[in-house]
């Protein structure tokens, strides 16, 4: 029997257990991107806490494309020194840390009006009104060599891997589906042409970081439109062949927030009716089990991971190798420790979405 505790290996990475915390948008960095004291804290309350491996908040690759306030930014040299130091104080706590890297695109509705916004087509945004400008050739090669020299400073910065973002509606997810990508050209139409921004910024990390540094994807197992939209033959595709390429892990999402259109029964608004009810919980576990079958690398559920008895199922009986919270962590930094010591408690968040706003926030209270 596996279990959750089990001291694994990605690559080079010893972990010392099977949870990840994974990324979330914690709007605590200052304007430039740079670390804050209130950020600091939040990693090394979760280094302490017990979670095996934590994932950033997402970066931004290129100065210029920030999608949101208080992310993290890593698109020049002067960032690595003061990574060092949080590299090197989450692994004296006994934690890994990858980062998460991204360019976000037209989901945003940060300073919309005052940048250029690449997207795969001409598009507005249905929720933000943000505009996005049909990449050419020459910008789809800047973004992708962007993604690259990003992961080499996330390398020198002491992470113990990167993860590239291509979940959620960003940029990278934004190509592979067709709601978002009506290109003619050889990134656009079938689904090998949608990915192919995506294998080649994960051949040129690759070429940058070396083949013992562990590269990482989070990728939609489907966004959720009623129609149009990214699905999960396309995306199965997308993980086999990047597993084919060489991949280290992908760590399964879905859903895109931005749109209205979601399904209700296992996307968005459907998250919080999860509370109470095991069957629904990790929602994207159907997606996990079937990726899980077809590739040789570790599959990392995240989504509505709450219960250890519905973790362990997954862990024996689908080959689902790790799993990813984030919510329950910013309310409770020490929810792996807890269970660690066999206090198998449910986690006190109810997924409301209020995690770092400024009224009442789960952060730092």
């Amino acid at each position: 029997m596996k279990n959750l505790f089990d001291n694994t290996k990605i690559l080079n990475i010893n972990l010392k257990n099977r949870f990840f915390r994974s990324a979330v948008w914690e709007n605590l960095a200052d304007e430039k991107g740079h670390l804050t004291d209130r950020l600091k804290i939040v990693y090394e309350d979760l280094a302490k806490g017990g979670v095996g491996t934590i994932i950033t908040g997402y970066a931004f690759i290129t100065e210029e494309e920030q999608p949101n306030p208080g992310m993290m930014g890593i698109y020049e040299d002067s960032f690595i020194e003061e990574y060092k130091e949080l590299t090197e104080k989450v692994h004296k706590l006994g934690s890994n840390i990858v980062m998460q890297i991204v360019y976000g695109g037209f989901m945003t509705s940060f300073n919309i009006h005052d940048r250029v916004i690449f997207g795969p087509s001409n598009m507005i945004c249905e929720t933000t009104g943000a505009k996005a400008k049909e990449m050419t050739k020459k910008e789809i090669d800047y973004i992708v060599k962007s993604f690259a020299d990003a992961a080499l400073r996330v390398k020198k910065s002491g992470f113990d891997g990167v993860q590239i973002h291509a979940a959620h509606g960003y940029l990278l997810s934004q190509f592979l589906s067709p709601y978002y990508n009506k290109r003619t050209d050889e990134y656009g139409g079938c689904i090998e042409n949608r990915g192919r921004i995506i294998f080649e910024v994960y051949k040129v990390i690759r070429n940058k970081v070396g083949e013992e540094f562990p590269i990482f994807i989070k990728l939609n197992s489907e966004d959720g439109l009623e129609s149009g939209g990214l699905t999960r033959e396309d995306s199965l595709y997308v993980a086999k062949k990047l597993s084919e390429l060489g991949i280290d892990a992908i760590e399964v999402s879905g859903g895109n927030s931005a749109i209205k259109k979601v399904a209700q029964n296992n996307l968005g608004a459907g998250r919080k009716k999860i509370l109470g009810d095991k069957e629904k919980e990790s929602y994207f576990k159907e997606y996990a089990k079937q990726l899980a079958s077809q590739i040789d690398i570790p599959v990392i559920l995240v989504g509505g991971n709450r219960s250890l008895d519905v973790m362990n199922e997954l862990l024996n009986k689908h080959d689902i190798e790790y799993f990813s919270l984030a919510r329950p962590l910013i309310s409770e930094p020490d929810l792996i420790n807890q269970w660690s010591k066999g206090i198998k408690k449910y986690p006190k968040c109810v997924s409301c979405g209020n995690c770092y706003k400024e009224e009442k926030p789960c952060i730092l209270t």
